[in-house]
């Protein structure tokens, strides 16, 4: 019988047809040693040595992102130079300051804070260009970790103070010299006489 494969069993010719896929019943004995009946799928080439199996599709890691991307016009645009000079900025900063978790707009609301006590969340928000409702969240972030304290305003009962904690004051101080090194990175990048000038030009914006 074509694709079968017949042996005896206990003086009966038994037939296994490999082309099948079906539940057949199986004996076996339980860890009591009584024979069970349980169900087990017989599928074609099960058992077939590793040796055989098709190979894997090649799974070499994509090269396309290695290839020279040219810019064309964005070389000529001084806002595609200052935002990548931002992400520089910014990468090097959250690093500087890493072991103090603080990054640099935390570190904007808290050093302009303790230069200004006692100003109002909307003053702050108008300064440092930021959006009252992000300067809420922020707020709360740093609220949470004793390093700034809100008071009712002494002009305005529907706003609030914004006041440094003790630990706040104390914490500033850390930050400033770590934020102090992060600028020495700066330097080091640009050249001291450049970051002079990049300061200049862009002083207008602050």
């Amino acid at each position: 019988m074509a694709g079968c494969l017949c042996t005896k069993v206990g003086g009966r010719i038994v037939v296994v047809n490999n082309n099948l896929s079906r539940v057949t019943p199986t004996r076996y004995k339980n860890a009591t040693g009584e024979e069970d009946l349980s169900s087990h799928a017989v599928r074609p080439g099960a058992g077939t040595p590793a040796r055989n199996r098709r190979p894997a599709k090649d799974s070499q890691p994509h090269k396309e992102a290695d290839r020279d991307i040219g810019l064309d016009a964005l070389t000529g645009h001084a806002g595609y130079a200052v935002r990548r000079f931002q992400l520089w900025i910014f990468q090097d900063f959250i690093k500087t300051l890493a072991e103090v978790d603080i990054r640099p707009t935390q570190f904007s609301v808290i050093t302009v804070i303790g230069a200004n006590p006692g100003s109002t969340q909307m003053a702050v928000a108008k300064r440092l260009g930021i959006e009252r409702a992000r300067l809420v969240h922020l707020l709360d972030s740093l609220e949470r970790r004793k390093l700034v304290k809100r008071a009712a305003s002494a002009t305005d009962r529907r706003s609030h103070a914004l006041h440094l904690t003790a630990h706040g004051e104390a914490q500033l101080a850390k930050f400033k010299r770590l934020a102090a090194e992060h600028e020495r990175h700066v330097a080091a990048k640009l050249g001291k006489e450049n970051r002079e000038r990049l300061l200049q030009i862009l002083s207008s914006f602050t």
